[in-house]
């Protein structure tokens, strides 16, 4: 099964995320468009693992949550991958508050020791609301972008971790909730 550990975003953000999408389709730039059930921030890709991994993979969870206590998160301006030349993903920025980088680092040296490897990019929290298919009307999807680029999505108190599946489909990737871990308790 195909994972990932991540933080599920408020409703409000996900329907914030999902209004700026729907903006954006309008321009008919070739996008792939996340859908409003798919918002999420990535603290942890797992890729393909066992069922029998689950165990020691939610054990760790719980550990590093226990450290944890629920904090502020805000999602905020627009930002796009590679920074320089024709984008291919778009994304939406999180704010990157000292205790979100601590568990996300304490995550990936946990599981570092149970043989995960260790993402060679640095961390960078952001939200991903699509992937460039064609530069066919991009410049107008970016120039709407421009609109956006110091708003915020809104606020919300991280209060969990979750361990995703990732069902991946012709339409797309659908995400399952395969266990949440509460932060401090």
């Amino acid at each position: 099964m195909r994972t990932f550990i991540a933080i599920d975003l408020s409703p409000e953000i996900k329907s914030s995320l999902k209004s700026l999408v729907k903006i954006c389709q309008q321009t008919k730039a070739e996008v792939k468009w996340v859908g409003e059930n798919s918002f999420h921030l990535t603290l942890k890709f797992l890729g393909e693992i066992d069922k029998s991994q689950i165990r020691s993979i939610l054990e760790i969870m719980e550990i590093e949550a226990k450290k944890s206590q629920p904090f502020n998160l805000e999602c905020r301006s627009i930002g796009f991958f590679p920074e320089k030349g024709t984008p291919r993903v778009i994304w939406v920025g999180v704010e990157f508050s000292p205790e979100l980088k601590d568990l996300q680092k304490r995550l990936e040296a946990s599981l570092l020791k149970i043989g995960f490897s260790q993402e060679a990019r640095e961390f960078h929290p952001h939200l991903t609301l699509g992937r460039v298919k064609s530069s066919r009307y991009l410049e107008s999807v970016l120039r709407e972008l421009k609109k956006y680029q110091e708003k915020s999505f809104g606020q919300m108190t991280v209060k969990s971790i979750t361990l995703f599946e990732s069902i991946l489909k012709p339409s797309g990737a659908e995400y399952r909730i395969v266990q949440e871990v509460k932060l401090g308790c």
